[in-house]
């Protein structure tokens, strides 16, 4: 922390991925919490949607003992919780809102907001209204608590809301709570996701856009709407990387007043001692499981690419990895064989029987299965946009082709009946990661590959991107563990021809390259840890509990 920073006493946190996992803003909370909790103790609370109910949850451990007094106080008041600890590293304290009841009030809570801080939520639809009702739960949670245990004395606080999915949170607290600092983080502007998803150019034709106007165009008001009324109305706004900065500045006409860079910490990577046997049995899991579906025989050396995250077909590059890995099977330079996964969860409809027969029999096997190119049946198999690519680009995995495509369409989470591994424990066994993203406002999945001392490649229109080439000071290449290649929005087969030339140029490095190449990854991996990017968080308390005190100073809390 920065000598004259002002530092909060008290922090609450909310997000619709506390305490559960559903995307990436879970791995930003869950990995930064043991720092945040080292340095705020129990004065920090995480505050997400209590989904689970009757059902127990695998991320959250409930504690009657935690504010006994007040849970039942809030109950009278209608704010219905559990309280708890968050079982993730430094087990941080959990409040988990029950929001369903606030549907039988939710016009009224549009009205305030539209009368307050003019909130369109006239053309709502989809998870709108689940989120909403959440997010102003959090802010009566926020309410209660403060007026129950923090009002008194002039303790420093703030409330920090991640997402649109937050925002009716953060404008409810500056509105009925005003002597609270009120942050807001945008992961990504969901119009700036839209106008990517749409096939319509983003960066170059930027400067032009309305936000407003686009969101109309794309029916995106309702969550433009939220997003862009709460950025302006709080003490501090902020998102993830400069890419999404300026993105903030033109689609929702305000600049960011912080840049919250997203680190990890690096306790779920194995140790020196047992990276080797972890590695050793991931790939032995990879290629078995891709023998019992294609019948080929791979070696120990075979190389071992993957691409992973939501499935965004474009926005996260999945269209670029496999038009790469067809221009490079096309090809007659490889000296090895290639065996690529994608990684990507999809409509799944379970573990297919007969790729499991083979697998519990141990054996190795000479012929394919039918559709030897993925390892669970979906739903809509003959819809889905991965498998349609795969028939176009004629990614059949046949015996004499070099490279091999295997979709594995499912929640990596130790349980999805074929590797029953979870994600981590299968990345390990990767010799290169692919994310040509072309919508990324930072990306997690390039970082987590460094973590492990996998060498990875990405784009910069990913944050993770322009921090490797910034950490670089040049244009980072594979001998600097990350291969950032140019992403235009028109330079589409150039960026495929750049992945198919990386992944040669990698299957060409003798031991000593490879070896230095993953070191540089591991190293590079250090600088992201939250030790180092909770300084970013240090100075959003401080810009927010500076314009804070300018308010209340100037009775301005409205």
């Amino acid at each position: 922390m920065l000598e004259g920073n002002l530092m909060p006493d008290f922090v609450f946190e909310a997000s619709w991925e506390v305490c559960n996992k559903v995307g990436g803003i879970y791995t930003v909370l869950s990995t930064r919490a043991k720092v945040l909790r080292e340095a705020m103790n129990d004065n920090l609370v995480f505050i997400g949607p209590d989904v689970w109910k009757e059902k127990e949850s695998p991320y959250f451990e409930e504690d009657n003992m935690l504010f006994p007094k007040w849970v039942a106080k809030a109950k009278r008041e209608g704010v219905n919780v559990r309280t708890g600890r968050w079982k993730i590293p430094g087990r941080p304290v959990v409040v988990l809102i029950d929001f369903q009841p606030y549907f039988a009030v939710k016009n009224d809570v549009y009205g305030a907001m539209w009368t307050e801080y003019q909130v369109n939520s006239l053309h709502a639809y989809g998870d709108y209204d689940e989120a909403s009702m959440f997010s102003y739960g959090a802010g009566r949670v926020v309410e209660s608590f403060y007026s129950y245990y923090l009002r008194r004395g002039g303790k420093k606080v703030v409330f920090q809301a991640h997402e649109w999915m937050s925002g009716i949170g953060a404008l409810y607290v500056r509105t009925h709570v005003p002597a609270i600092a009120t942050i807001f983080t945008t992961h990504a502007t969901s119009i700036g996701r839209s106008i990517a998803g749409n096939n319509k150019p983003l960066y170059d034709y930027l400067y032009a856009y309305n936000g407003n106007q686009m969101a109309q165009e794309l029916n995106m008001e309702a969550k433009h709407s939220i997003e862009r009324q709460t950025a302006h109305n709080v003490d501090c706004f902020t998102t993830v990387s400069d890419i999404t900065a300026r993105e903030c500045g033109q689609l929702l006409d305000c600049k960011c007043d912080a840049v919250l860079l997203n680190g990890f910490e690096n306790d779920f990577v194995p140790s020196v001692h047992s990276f080797s046997s972890h590695r050793k049995r991931a790939r032995q899991s990879l290629l078995s499981v891709a023998n019992a579906l294609t019948g080929c025989q791979f070696a120990e050396d075979t190389l071992i690419v993957s691409t992973s995250g939501r499935y965004e077909y474009k926005n996260k590059g999945i269209d670029v990895f496999l038009d790469a890995m067809s221009r490079l099977k096309a090809k007659n330079s490889l000296t090895s064989d290639v065996l690529a996964f994608v990684l990507v969860p999809a409509w799944v409809q379970g573990a297919r029987a007969d790729l499991l027969e083979r697998l519990k029999s141990g054996q190795q096997f000479d012929s394919p299965l039918d559709r030897p190119v993925i390892t669970h049946n979906l739903y809509g198999m003959d819809g889905d946009t991965i498998l349609g690519a795969m028939r176009w680009y004629g990614i059949r995995n046949e015996r004499q082709d070099k490279v091999k495509v295997i979709f594995v369409p499912c929640y990596l989470d130790g349980k999805d009946g074929v590797f029953n591994a979870s994600y981590y424990d299968l990345l390990i066994g990767n010799d290169l990661c692919v994310y040509p993203s072309y919508y990324e406002p930072w990306g997690y999945t390039p970082l987590e590959s460094v973590a492990f001392k996998i060498p990875c490649v990405t784009t910069d229109l990913s944050g993770f991107g322009l921090w490797a080439n910034k950490e670089k000071g040049d244009v980072s290449h594979l001998e600097d563990g990350v291969e950032v290649i140019h992403r235009t929005d028109y330079n589409y087969h150039d960026v495929a021809d750049a992945v198919v030339a990386t992944v040669e140029r990698y299957a060409s490095f003798d031991k000593a390259q490879r070896d230095s190449s993953r070191k540089a990854a591991d190293e590079l991996s250090q600088k992201a840890l939250w030790e180092h990017f909770i300084e970013y968080y240090y100075e959003a308390y401080d810009i927010a509990l500076r314009n804070s005190k300018y308010r209340k100073n100037n009775n301005s809390f409205n």
